[in-house]
């Protein structure tokens, strides 16, 4: 008996011992190891997509907030009248009869300042207006490089008797004109724009209240007043 326990003593040993055995339960405790690290993984992986996810649409959210105050900030600058414009000027019908009560009037409405223009063009003396635009419109320049481009701009359209839009000025006007041509301010066609203003006032104002033009405009909106 004693021998054969001893011999079931050693096969078991030598199962227990072999290299496949000891490779098999090495395997095992590294699967078994390696399980819990994978699922860690994948829940890193997860938490990360989820936090990426997030963070992305947080940044998208922004941006359209971003994109909302500049077109509300946009829609507000395009509502802001124009400097000197009334902004509900051009729906007052008001307006047009006020444009024949007083040549100052006319000239303070942009709306006014078109029909005017109109006007002028059918008796070939729209010069005399886009002249006297210009010249408002160098009194606000601050910039010397602009105004000093701006007054040679205007002397040549307006001023030169090589222009086909010469307007009509006495010799002192443009005596006064040639010297401060020298040294260009805002001001330098002054002496000119308010005799261009005279001229329309007294020459040309008188025909435009008394044209057809300025009649039917006066007459649609007795119209149109009548209607409502």
């Amino acid at each position: 008996r004693d021998a054969r326990g001893l011999d079931m003593r050693k096969r078991q040993s030598s199962v227990e011992g072999s290299p496949d055995t000891r490779a098999t339960a090495r395997g095992s405790r590294t699967v078994h190891r390696g399980a819990p690290q994978q699922g860690a993984a994948n829940t890193c992986c997860f938490c990360w997509c989820c936090c990426c996810s997030c963070s992305c649409l947080a940044i998208r959210n922004r941006e359209e907030e971003d994109v909302g105050r500049r077109t509300s900030r946009d829609t507000k600058l395009e509502s802001i009248p124009s400097p000197g414009e009334r902004p509900h000027e051009l729906i007052q019908k008001n307006n047009r009869r006020a444009w024949g009560r007083s040549f100052d009037r006319l000239m303070r409405s942009a709306a006014g300042r078109r029909v005017f223009r109109e006007f002028l063009r059918s008796e070939f003396s729209e010069e005399n207006l886009l002249f006297w635009l210009s010249c408002e419109e160098l009194t606000h320049e601050s910039d010397p490089a602009a105004i000093e481009e701006r007054a040679r701009n205007i002397y040549e359209d307006y001023i030169s008797i090589l222009s086909p839009k010469e307007v009509s000025l006495d010799s002192r006007v443009r005596e006064v004109i040639n010297r401060n041509m020298l040294e260009p301010t805002p001001h330098a066609f002054d002496d000119a724009q308010l005799q261009i203003y005279t001229l329309m006032h007294r020459d040309s104002y008188p025909r435009f209240i008394n044209s057809v033009l300025y009649k039917s405009l006066l007459n649609s909106t007795r119209a149109s007043s009548t209607a409502g």
